[in-house]
C-alpha cells in the first residue's frame, strides 16, 4: 500500500472515531496532525472545503439548542468586552508590526485574526486590502497554530482559576482565535460554556465588516469585496425556530449532538492541515507578533472577567 492509501484508511478510521465520540476535540486535532506528519498532507483543497462547510453546518446546528432570550442576554453582556479587546488588540498589533518591522498587511491580518475570529477574519481582510498569497499563508499559519494550542491549554486554565461555565464561555469566545477551537474548548468545559461561547463568538465575528472597511480605507484599496459570514444569519434563524416553534426535544437533541460530532471531525481535518514545514517557513517575527497579541487578549480578558464583569 502507498502512503496515500494508508492515509485514506487512517482518515476514515479517525473520522468514524471522531463522529462517534471515541475521541474528544483535542485528541482529534492531534490525530489529524500526526497523520499528516507521518503520512503526508494529502487532499489539501478538499480538506479546506470540508473544514469550511462542516464548521458552518455545525455552528448552525448548535443554534437548535439555544433560546433567543438567553442568547440576547449573553450577547449584551459580552458586548463591552468584545469592543474593547478587538480595538485594543488591533492597536497593539499596529505598534508591534512597526516594532518588528513586519509587512503592514501581514500585521493587519494577524491582528484581525487574533482579535476577531481567526481564519475568517484573515480571509475577509486579505481580500479587501488585496494581500499577496505569501503573507496570507503566513498569517493563517500563525493563527491556526496558536489556535490549536488554545484547544489544549484553555480548559485546564479555566479549571485552575475556577471559572464558572459562563465565565469560561465568555473568555474562550474573546481569547481563542477561530470559531472551531472556541466551540471545541468550551464543549469540553460544559454545555453552558458552549452556548455562551458560541453566541459571543458569532456576535464578535460580525465585527469583520467594520474592521474590513477600516482596513480598506487605511490601505486605500479600491474594488475590494468584503466577505460577510452569512451563516451567522442561519445560526440566528435556528435559535428563533427553536424559541418560537415547539420542536420535539428528541429532534433538537439529535441535531445538536450531530453538530458537536461534526465539529470534532472538523478539528480532525484542521489538525491534518497543520504541518511542520509550514510552521518553519512562517518565520519567528510573525509568530512573536501572534504570541504577544494572544497573550495580551487572553490575560486582559481573563482579568476583566474575574475582576470587573
Amino acid at each position: 500500500m502507498t502512503k496515500k492509501n494508508i492515509a485514506i484508511a487512517v482518515y476514515i478510521l479517525l473520522t468514524v472515531c471522531a463522529f462517534l465520540g471515541f475521541v474528544n476535540s483535542a485528541e482529534a486535532l492531534i490525530g489529524g496532525f500526526l497523520t499528516t506528519l507521518f503520512l503526508g498532507n494529502h487532499f489539501e483543497k478538499l480538506k479546506s472545503k470540508l473544514i469550511h462547510w462542516l464548521l458552518e453546518i455545525s455552528v448552525v446546528g448548535l443554534g437548535f439548542g439555544m433560546f433567543i432570550k438567553q442568547t440576547l442576554q449573553t450577547g449584551k453582556e459580552g458586548f463591552g468586552l468584545t469592543v474593547f479587546t478587538i480595538f485594543s488588540t488591533i492597536i497593539l498589533g499596529f505598534l508591534l508590526t512597526k516594532l518588528f518591522k513586519l509587512d503592514k498587511k501581514l500585521g493587519v491580518m494577524v491582528s484581525s485574526g487574533t482579535s476577531i475570529c481567526g481564519g475568517s477574519a484573515i480571509a475577509a481582510v486579505s481580500s479587501v486590502i488585496k494581500a499577496k498569497p505569501k503573507p496570507i499563508s503566513i498569517a493563517l499559519g500563525v493563527v491556526f497554530f496558536l489556535n490549536a494550542i488554545a484547544l489544549f491549554v484553555f480548559p485546564p486554565i479555566g479549571h485552575l482559576f475556577h471559572l464558572s461555565q459562563k465565565q469560561f464561555g465568555l473568555w474562550a469566545a474573546v481569547a481563542i482565535h477561530d470559531t472551531s477551537s472556541v466551540v471545541g474548548a468550551s464543549m469540553e468545559y460544559g454545555q453552558e460554556a458552549l452556548q455562551v461561547a458560541t453566541t459571543v463568538k458569532l456576535a464578535r465575528a460580525l465585527w469583520i465588516i467594520p474592521v474590513s472597511i477600516l482596513s480598506m480605507v487605511f490601505f486605500k484599496s479600491k474594488g475590494g469585496k468584503i466577505k460577510i459570514p452569512w451563516f451567522i444569519l442561519l445560526f440566528i434563524l435556528a435559535i428563533l425556530i427553536n424559541s418560537y416553534f415547539k420542536l420535539p426535544e428528541t429532534l433538537t437533541h439529535s441535531i445538536t449532538s450531530i453538530s458537536k460530532s461534526l465539529l470534532v471531525v472538523t478539528l480532525l481535518l484542521i489538525g491534518s492541515s497543520l504541518s511542520i514545514k509550514d510552521i518553519k517557513e512562517t518565520g519567528l517575527k510573525p509568530f512573536l507578533l501572534g504570541i504577544f497579541l494572544w497573550i495580551f487578549v487572553s490575560v486582559t480578558s481573563l482579568y476583566l472577567i474575574l475582576e470587573v464583569i
